[in-house]
């Protein structure tokens, strides 16, 4: 990557860092935006009305560090620390996966789902807690809480929490639903690995946590041992929506009706690709509180 040289007006510090990255972003202009206004401090909009203004030495290294690491694949939100999702800024680490524009699909589902019962909602393998979260703040009487293996992605999930309003959510290093009492949730949502060990998508995702993204059995083994727990989990007339591959939902959607699930309903993402499966345990609430 060509050296970037001082004194230097922001107009050309993003021009340069733009070329610098045509080859690995799909968006570079933004990239290096972001990444200029991470190490000044300022707004995109700042930037880009102050162009002639010079950068200091010490400004110029800092950006030219983060181009690098960008340069060498890094994404952009572990470099920023943050990740944009649902109305929140959310905190992310090497130890949690970047939560994607398309896992908003789960939230809005849920949000079809009646209002009013004070409904018990587990969200399994949380990371930075996003799912979790943005239902919280969305439906502020449910009881929300949540799992993941590692304690390292439950830490920055609580920190969430906390920072967007939600301390309430109890989050739990748990493996799925093994430590769940029997009957006791009405909804359970999760965006589980469903990556095959040997797909070619994985090279673009190498500084992610593999363990978050990869499942044996073609990319079915997890989704499968959160159908398996659920049955014992769901309460009568509960529900259980899964994120899942493009090429997932019809075996999915077989495996839920030999379970004995019911009302299967499928997604699609923004992109038109089938993301989303939502299925309920039989019975009604009402069955279950008689």
């Amino acid at each position: 990557m060509t050296e970037i040289l001082v004194p230097l007006p922001v107009g050309q510090a993003l021009f340069q860092g733009a070329a610098a990255l045509t080859d690995v972003s799909d968006s570079p202009q933004l990239d290096s935006q972001l990444l200029l206004g991470q190490v000044i401090g300022q707004s995109r909009s700042w930037l880009l009305s102050h162009s002639l203004d010079l950068l200091s030495e010490s400004q110029v290294q800092g950006y030219e560090a983060l181009l690098q690491r960008r340069a060498q694949g890094e994404p952009v939100a572990y470099l920023l620390g943050t990740q944009g999702f649902w109305d929140m800024d959310l905190a992310v680490t090497a130890a949690t996966l970047i939560p994607r524009p398309e896992t908003e699909l789960l939230v809005e589902v849920l949000l079809t789902l009646p209002e009013a019962p004070a409904f018990c909602l587990m969200d399994l393998g949380t990371g930075t807690g996003a799912i979790a979260i943005a239902i919280q703040r969305e439906r502020r009487h449910w009881n929300v809480c949540a799992t993941d293996k590692s304690a390292a992605a439950l830490a920055v999930a609580q920190n969430n929490a906390n920072a967007c309003g939600t301390p309430g959510i109890a989050f739990i290093e748990a493996d799925w639903l093994k430590p769940v009492r029997t009957q006791s949730l009405d909804i359970i949502v999760a965006n589980p690995p469903y990556i095959e060990p040997d797909d070619v998508h994985l090279r673009h995702l190498s500084y992610e946590p593999q363990q978050a993204l990869v499942a044996a059995d073609a990319g079915f083994a997890d989704l499968y041992a959160i159908l398996q727990q659920a049955t014992r989990c769901l309460r009568p007339g509960g529900h259980l929506l899964l994120e899942h591959g493009y090429h997932q939902q019809v075996k999915l959607e077989q495996r839920l009706r030999a379970l004995k699930f019911t009302n299967i309903q499928c997604y699609a993402d923004l992109n038109q690709q089938p993301r989303a499966i939502m299925a309920s345990w039989p019975g009604s609430k009402q069955d279950h509180l008689s």
